[in-house]
């Protein structure tokens, strides 16, 4: 009995400290611009650990998992063109999914031009979702959630 609690224990402990190793290697920052008035910029900006990469959001199917920008619905804003990405777009053919793959890495500025109806303060929030990989392997896909204070 003694050591089967003691086996339980040692395996408690190391799966704990596995999961507090796992990596984290895109730290993300989300930020607002005043560009003109009722008029904002709204940066998500991905800073990706050396070795690492995420993916455009225009990666073709049947590749790994493009990035997916969300905004939540705000009566009071609209959303001006696309998402762009700024940032040294890097492109290659992967064997391991059989297309040409677009990905990012050191760092990818997400930009979003959001016009509003009046000034007013409010916030605009919504959800990123990403794949990270190295060579070696990739990461599940992440949701993240935002809320940029726009003022």
């Amino acid at each position: 009995m003694k050591r089967n609690v003691l086996f339980f224990l040692v395996l408690s402990l190391s799966l704990t400290g596995f999961a507090q190793n796992s990596p984290e290697p895109v730290k993300w920052s989300f930020t607002a611009k005043k560009i003109a008035d009722k008029k904002y910029e709204v940066h998500l900006t991905a800073t990706i650990e050396r070795e690492w990469h995420i993916y455009s959001q225009t990666t073709p199917d049947g590749g790994p998992v493009a990035t997916t920008i969300t905004f939540a619905a705000n009566p009071l804003a609209s959303m001006d063109g696309a998402v762009a990405e700024v940032g040294k777009l890097e492109k290659h053919f992967e064997d391991l999914f059989g297309v040409e793959v677009k990905q990012f890495s050191d760092k990818v500025d997400f930009v979003q031009v959001v016009v509003f109806k009046a000034n007013v303060k409010t916030n605009i929030s919504g959800t990123v979702k990403f794949m990270v990989c190295n060579d070696k392997m990739c990461l599940p896909p992440k949701s993240l959630p935002f809320s940029i204070a726009l003022k």
